[in-house]
């Protein structure tokens, strides 16, 4: 996935969620990238959030530790 994308499609998560409030649209905005978004996605994510998160909705980047870490295939 091209960084431009996961960021749009991020940033659309947030502006979804940013009506319902700050705290609640922190809390779905997460949720929503947990239950939807593969490993891949949100490791991308996480990544990109660990640099900055340039670019991204403040929701987002307040979501940040609500986001669940993929777990690592065992060597």
């Amino acid at each position: 996935m091209e960084q431009r994308d996961m960021l749009r499609m991020a940033n659309q998560i947030a502006a979804f969620f940013n009506g319902s409030g700050p705290e609640a649209a922190v809390k779905d905005a997460a949720e929503h990238i947990n239950k939807f978004w593969e490993p891949r996605m949100r490791q991308a994510l996480l990544a990109h959030l660990q640099k900055g998160g340039e670019g991204l909705d403040p929701t987002i980047v307040k979501a940040a530790g609500l986001i669940r870490k993929p777990k690592t295939a065992a060597a």
